[in-house]
C-alpha cells in the first residue's frame, strides 16, 4: 500500500463543506463526527498516567527489600486505544517490575465501567524494570501499603484520558532488529564446575554466570533479536503513538534507592524526539513493551563487561532500539480500513508446592537464621518455600490475544523463555505476531521442560517460580487456540 502524504483541506473547499452541512442537515450535524468522512474508519489516542511512589517504598527486583530514597525518572502508566467503530482494544504497558492480578481485575473493572471497554480488550502489563515500587510480593520486597488501589485508579484514568484524545488515526506494524542488546543469560560451564542450588541439589546451568568467565561452554538457548512496531498516527501524519516490543528482561544501572522506569522510560522519551513529537499536542505516547525474555539479558557473557556511570548503559540501550523503531515506523505503509478483534481464556495450572520434608528443611534454616533478614541464597529460598507453601494447589492464568488487522499479539502473566515466543511467532497463523510478558497478572517465570531438566535461578521454586513443569506447552497451546479463534472469525 502506498504511503498517503499528510492530508490538509484546502480552506475554501473546508469552507463549502461546513456551508452546505448548514443548509441541509443543520449545525447540529457539524460537529457529529460521524458525519464527516475523515472520521470514519479507525481512531487512536493515546495518555500516560503517573505511578510514581512515596520515597520509602519498597521496591520490587532484589533479594533484599530496599525502599525507595530517590525518584531518579518518573514512573507512568503508558496507555494506547484503538478504536474501528465496533470495538475500542486498550493496551497498557506499566513502569512496574510485575503486576498482580488483583491490581489488573481491579483496574480493568474500573475501565469498564467508565469507557464500555471489555475486560478481554484490554491488555494490562509491567515491563519489568527492577527499580519500581513493589505491588507483587517476591522474595522479601513486600506490596506498599495503599499503592494497589492507587495504581489500579491511575491506570484507569490513564486508559479514559487516552479514549478522550480518541481521533481519526491510521496505523501500522512491522519488525526491526537490534542483535546487540540481547543475550541467553542461561549457560552451561565446564563439567568440573558444580553447580549447587539453594535446596541441597545440583543443576546443569547457570544463570549470570559472570562475564568473561574462563568456565563458559554455552549459552542454554536462542535470542530473539526483532524489534516490533505497532504505530499511530492522526490522518494528517501527526504521531500519535508507537508501541514497541523486544525481549530484553531490563537493563538496571542505577544508584541504589532510585525509583526509575529503566531502559523503558528512556526509549519513550528517546522515541519522540527522534520522530520530532516531543512537543505535540495532544502528547505522543511512546511505549516499550517486554517481550519474550525470561531467560535473557543485556550482558554479553563472552567478554568482560566494561564498568559504567549509572544510566549510561540504560542510555545506549535506549538511543538503539529507539533509533530503529523510529526507523521502522518511518519507512511503513499506514491504514485506516481494518478490524479489531480479542479473545481471552483462562487455565488453572497446578503449583509446585513443596513437600512436608521440603518445609521440614526450610523451617530449619529459617530458625537457624540470623533474621529477621535472610541473607544467603539457602535462607532465601526457605522462606520463599513456607510462604509458597501457603498456596493453592492450582491457580488461575489469565492468556489474551489481540487482533489488530492482520497483526496479533499474544499476552502472558509470566516471565516467558524466549524459546516461547519464537515458537508463537513460527506458528502463528497471522503473518505479523509477537508476545508482551508480564501481562494482565504475574504468575512467575515460564521455562520450558526442558530448561525445567535443567534446572537454574528461573526453574528454582518459589513465588517468582511456581506453576507446573508442564505449564509452558498449556500455555503455549492455549494461545494458539487464542489465535486460531481469532483468525476464523474473518
Amino acid at each position: 500500500m502506498t504511503r498517503r502524504p499528510p492530508h490538509r483541506l484546502a480552506p475554501r473547499r473546508l469552507l463549502a463543506r461546513l456551508a452546505l452541512a448548514s443548509l441541509l442537515v443543520g449545525p447540529a450535524a457539524i460537529a457529529a463526527p460521524q458525519d464527516d468522512p475523515e472520521a470514519a474508519g479507525l481512531r487512536a489516542g493515546a495518555a500516560t498516567s503517573n505511578i510514581t511512589p512515596a520515597l520509602g517504598s519498597s521496591l520490587n527486583g532484589n533479594m533484599r527489600d530496599q525502599p525507595a530514597s530517590n525518584v531518579h525518572d518518573e514512573t507512568h502508566a503508558r496507555c494506547l486505544v484503538l478504536d474501528d467503530g465496533t470495538t475500542k482494544l486498550a493496551l497498557v504497558v506499566c513502569d512496574l517490575c510485575m503486576i498482580p492480578r488483583e491490581i489488573v481485575l481491579d483496574a480493568k473493572r474500573q475501565i469498564e465501567a467508565a469507557t464500555g471497554i471489555p475486560a478481554d480488550h484490554i491488555l494490562i502489563s509491567a515491563t519489568h524494570t527492577h527499580s519500581a515500587p513493589t505491588c507483587a510480593p517476591v522474595f522479601q520486597s513486600d506490596t506498599v501499603p495503599g499503592y494497589p488501589a492507587f495504581l489500579a485508579r491511575r491506570i484507569s484514568d490513564g486508559v479514559r484520558r487516552a479514549v478522550n484524545n480518541l481521533e481519526p488515526a491510521e496505523v501500522a506494524w512491522g519488525a526491526g532488529s537490534n542483535d546487540r542488546q540481547v543475550h541467553n543469560r542461561r549457560w552451561h560451564l565446564k563439567p568440573e564446575v558444580t553447580l549447587t542450588n539453594p535446596f541441597g541439589g545440583t543443576d546443569k546451568v547457570r544463570m549470570n554466570p559472570g562475564a568473561g568467565s574462563a568456565d563458559l561452554v554455552k549459552p542454554a538457548g536462542p535470542i530473539d533479536p526483532e524489534v516490533w512496531v505497532l504505530s499511530a498516527r492522526s490522518r494528517d501524519g501527526r504521531p500519535i503513538a508507537l508501541l514497541a516490543n523486544y525481549s530484553l528482561h531490563y537493563v538496571g544501572g542505577t544508584r541504589g534507592g532510585d525509583v526509575s522506569a529503566d531502559y523503558y522510560g528512556m526509549f519513550a522519551g528517546r522515541v519522540a524526539e527522534l520522530l520530532d513529537a516531543d512537543r505535540l499536542a495532544p502528547p505522543f505516547v511512546g511505549i516499550m513493551s517486554n517481550g519474550t525474555s525470561g531467560d535473557i539479558n543485556n550482558i554479553n557473557f563472552r567478554e568482560p563487561r566494561p564498568a559504567r556511570p549509572p544510566y549510561e548503559q540504560m542510555r545506549l540501550v535506549a538511543d538503539e532500539l529507539a533509533t530503529e523503531a523510529a526507523r521502522v515506523a518511518q519507512s511503513l505503509d499506514y491504514r485506516s480500513d481494518l478490524t479489531l478483534d480479542a479473545q481471552a481464556t483462562e487455565l488453572n495450572l497446578g503449583v509446585r508446592l513443596p513437600s512436608p520434608d521440603d518445609l521440614d528443611r526450610a523451617r530449619s534454616i529459617v530458625e537457624a537464621a540470623d533474621g529477621p533478614i535472610m541473607t544467603s541464597l539457602e535462607e532465601v529460598y526457605a522462606r520463599e518455600s513456607i510462604l509458597l507453601s501457603e498456596y493453592p494447589e492450582t491457580v488461575p492464568v489469565t492468556l489474551q490475544a489481540l487482533r489488530i488487522g492482520d497483526l496479533s499479539i499474544a499476552a502472558i502473566p509470566c516471565e516467558v523463555f524466549v524459546e516461547i515466543g519464537l515458537r508463537l511467532k513460527q506458528e502463528s497463523p497471522f503473518p505479523s505476531t509477537f508476545t508482551v510478558s508480564l501481562a494482565n497478572g504475574y504468575n512467575g517465570y515460564l521455562p520450558t521442560e526442558a530448561h525445567h531438566e535443567l534446572g537454574g535461578y528461573e526453574t528454582w521454586r518459589a513465588r517468582s517460580s511456581y506453576l507446573e513443569v508442564g505449564a509452558a506447552s498449556k500455555i503455549t497451546e492455549a494461545v494458539l487456540d487464542l489465535f486460531s479463534t481469532l483468525e476464523s472469525r474473518d
